[in-house]
Order: structure tokens, then C-alpha cells, then sequence
């Protein structure tokens, strides 16, 4: 588990990890809880993640949602970098703010940044960057009525099974009716899901599921639970 002493971010922060991980060595890497942004008088709180995967690594990297408070701002990036014969399945996930407080979408900013590398050469790099007050989320074709978002992407250097993995997650989810989600076919080595739920508790459940698919079919490891009590 990754642990952040502070509890928290706060404007100023600046937290960078750095991961190397050893040929063909497995790493399981989570959080204890949701990572929560405190509100910002100025500066961003920023998080960097740098991970290098040497040859025949097995990385799964699955944080806990962001939470942002009211007029939080939060930039956050992960750079994943693959040698050949490695292989990953990655999570990402974000709360509309703390719901129970009336704070939906009232951060001031969010900008996430991912990329993977292959062999030095770009598989996926993803940047999404949200500014309620500029362009409400809550719009029609954006978020809608939904409070979370989250995806699970998986990355393997000689793996051939792409368009089984992709019908078995979607699979899975028309089980779970009460989530929205689609799963694409990245143009090579990747497989991506993402999802919107209402609850949190939705979201938890549907990156589980659709991790325990790709640990079983990329990975070849059988589901756990990750036990966070």
C-alpha cells in the first residue's frame, strides 16, 4: 500500500513517487483509502508517479478514487514505462466532490495526466482536465447525473487474447445493470474500460470486476480481495 502521511493534499503539495521494478517481478500497488484534495487558496496540489517495468514485470496499479473538496485544485500525472515481455493493468478513478456536503463539482480544477510506454514507443496516454466553472460537468453528453468515473486498462507485450479480454469485460458488465461503461480495443498491446456509476460503492465494485477479468485473462493470476478493513 502507498501511503501518503499527510491524509491529504493541500494546495503547495508537491508528492512524486518513483517505482522500478526488477525483472519479472509482480507488484500488487493500492492506497488504504480514497485520496482526498483539500480546498486550494493558490497553487495546485500536485502528484506524479513514475513507474519503469524491466523485462517480464508484472505490475497492477489500482488507487482509490480522488475526492475533491469544494474550490480544490488537483494536478496529478503517472507515466508507466514497459520493457518487452511486461505486462500491466491499470485503474484510475474520480469522485464528483464530497456528495454528502452538497459539493458536487465544485472543485475549482482537476488535470490528470496517463501514459504508457512500450519499448519507448506510446501505447495510451490519456489527459483529462475538468474546470466546473468553465464547462459544468453535470451537462448533458458529459457526466449527466453521474458522480463517479473510473477505468481499468490493461497493457501486455505479447499477449494475443485482446478481443476475447475485451468480450469477456463486457460481459461482466451487463451484470452490472446498474452502472454505465463500454469497453474499447486500444490500436495495439491494450485494452481499455471505463465506467460511470452514482455511488462510489458502484464504482469500487465494477473496477474490481472488471480487474479480476484482466488478472485472470492478462495476467493469468486468479482474483483477490484486496482486504482494506
Amino acid at each position: 500500500m502507498l501511503l501518503n502521511p499527510t491524509g491529504g493534499l493541500v494546495g503547495g503539495d508537491h508528492l512524486t513517487t518513483r517505482i522500478f521494478q526488477g525483472a519479472r517481478t509482480r507488484v500488487c500497488l493500492t492506497t488504504p483509502s480514497s485520496t482526498r484534495v483539500y480546498r486550494t487558496a493558490r497553487d495546485p496540489a500536485v502528484q506524479e508517479t513514475f513507474i519503469q517495468l524491466n523485462e517480464g514485470a508484472t505490475l497492477e496499479y489500482l488507487p482509490d478514487h480522488v475526492i475533491p473538496h469544494a474550490a480544490a485544485a488537483f494536478r496529478q500525472s503517472l507515466r508507466v514505462e514497459m520493457a518487452p515481455g511486461s505486462r500491466a493493468v491499470i485503474c484510475d478513478a474520480l469522485a464528483a466532490g464530497r456528495l454528502a456536503h452538497g459539493e458536487r463539482w465544485k472543485f475549482r480544477e482537476i488535470d490528470s495526466r496517463t501514459e504508457v510506454f512500450m519499448r519507448g514507443r506510446p501505447l495510451f496516454i490519456n489527459r483529462t482536465k475538468i474546470n466546473p466553472e468553465a464547462c459544468p460537468p453535470q451537462q448533458l453528453g458529459i457526466m449527466g447525473e453521474f458522480n463517479y468515473m473510473g477505468s481499468v486498462a490493461a497493457f501486455a507485450d505479447g499477449f494475443e487474447g485482446w478481443e476475447k479480454l475485451a468480450a469477456s469485460m463486457n460481459e461482466a458488465l451487463v451484470r452490472l445493470p446498474e452502472i454505465t461503461a463500454g469497453v474499447s480495443l486500444m490500436a495495439c498491446d491494450g485494452c481499455l474500460a471505463r465506467v460511470l456509476t452514482h455511488s462510489a460503492f458502484d464504482l469500487t465494485h465494477a473496477i474490481r470486476v472488471l480487474w479480476g477479468v484482466a488478472r485472470e485473462e492478462v495476467l493469468e493470476l486468479r482474483p483477490f480481495d484486496l482486504r482494506k478493513y
